[in-house]
């Protein structure tokens, strides 16, 4: 039985709270990368690690918490990863030397797989089957906001006081959120329907599901490997207030989540082939734009890759109709996998060549996605399952 009505809504603002924390701290390193290099004296690939670590660690975590914690409460759970949060922006922003603040990243990235995997679904439970929908909108709201607000907002808050204060404030943010959650959520005790290696595994084996990993892989790699050094490369193209530039970015981000949301259903094809390919051009354009020009790409992007988590989940779940938490398990470990490889692959490019090199390279591989998604078929013909409105489970 849920909570209260008010009670229920406190706790699912609480649950959105804490994946606008885990969102801004997987991501913030983007907007201090710079900053970061030059602390430790290591080059924007090496710095790039913060990146590469987290979504390498949330990879595994995300089937591992999954499968191990099926029979915990779920309360309690939220609870632990909320402190190793906290604890790890605390480490973050103290550590003496650059393997401390990846290590600090470790703990980012249990968070990450751990909370996605048993928070995503839990709205119903907190607020009943009448009000799950709305419920949910917000809980998927709060991850884009990430990157419109947080991540824009620690940047400047780094670029005025240092990276480490940043980092701090999310371990501050971290412990807020414990607080929230154990003061408004009840008791969510396992229901028993708890998704095991053997499901997993037969779902892996499935066409349709290697299908949908190959693009998410394909397309995700093309994006991060090139975002994740986008401020060296607006640095060399001349732009001054980066913060700003990424909250456009960020801003354009949402609209293409919710534009995304409208389009799937209705052709998730084309869909996915044009993100895709607007990642493609905005990827190619950037290196030879100027003032406006620059903004513009970055809006085109933001859009783009604002839709991609949404066909993502969508095809994954057309792949498998009959096991919706365990689709949304291999969606979250592909991501987070190839979000890891995107940084450090971007990162030896980057190291071997610059910023603007790297760019080119990742419009190619998007393009590569473009025919993927042309080429290949993804679960049963028409709707075998909903398309989540606001799915950006990333992270």
């Amino acid at each position: 039985m849920p909570p209260s009505p008010w009670r229920g809504r406190l706790a699912v603002a609480a649950l959105a709270t804490g994946l606008f924390a885990i969102v801004t701290t997987e991501i913030l390193p983007i907007g201090l990368l710079t900053a970061i290099g030059a602390d430790f004296g290591v080059s924007p690939g090496a710095a790039g690690l913060t990146m590469t670590m987290p979504g390498l660690v949330a990879a595994v975590a995300a089937p591992v918490v999954t499968v191990a914690t099926g029979r915990l409460d779920r309360r309690a759970m939220l609870g632990v990863f909320m402190l190793l949060l906290a604890l790890a922006g605390f480490l973050g922003a103290v550590a003496p030397e650059y393997w401390v603040l990846l290590a600090a990243r470790v703990l980012v990235g249990v968070t990450i797989g751990g909370f996605w995997s048993i928070g995503a679904g839990l709205a119903p439970r907190l607020v009943g089957p009448r009000a799950a929908p709305a419920a949910t909108s917000v809980v998927f709201a709060a991850v884009p906001l990430g990157s419109v607000l947080g991540v824009p907002a620690g940047t400047v808050l780094g670029e005025l006081a240092g990276w480490r204060t940043a980092v701090a404030a999310l371990g501050v943010l971290g412990l807020a959120v414990f607080a929230a959650l154990a003061a408004t959520t009840p008791r969510l005790p396992a229901d028993g329907s708890a998704t095991t290696w053997g499901v997993l595994a037969a779902l892996a084996r499935r066409k349709g599901t290697r299908a949908a990993l190959m693009l998410t892989v394909t397309i995700v790699l093309a994006h991060l490997g090139t975002y994740t050094y986008v401020t060296p490369l607006l640095h060399d193209v001349g732009v001054g207030d980066v913060a700003t530039y990424l909250l456009v970015y960020g801003g354009a981000g949402v609209v293409g989540n919710f534009l995304a949301g409208w389009a799937v259903p209705r052709s998730p094809r084309a869909t996915f082939a044009t993100a895709a390919a607007a990642i493609a051009l905005a990827t190619v354009a950037l290196p030879m734009l100027h003032g406006a020009g620059t903004l513009a790409a970055l809006m085109i992007w933001g859009l783009a890759y604002g839709a991609v988590p949404v066909c993502s989940q969508s095809w994954f779940a057309r792949a498998a109709p009959d096991a919706p938490e365990g689709a949304t398990v291999l969606f979250t470990s592909s991501f987070q996998a190839t979000m890891a490889a995107g940084a450090f692959l971007g990162g030896l490019v980057v190291d071997a060549t610059s910023p603007s090199a790297l760019m080119m390279v990742g419009g190619v591989v998007a393009m590569g996605g473009v025919v993927g998604v042309k080429g290949v078929r993804v679960g049963a013909p028409g709707r075998t399952a909903p398309t989540p409105h606001h799915s950006h489970r990333t992270p």
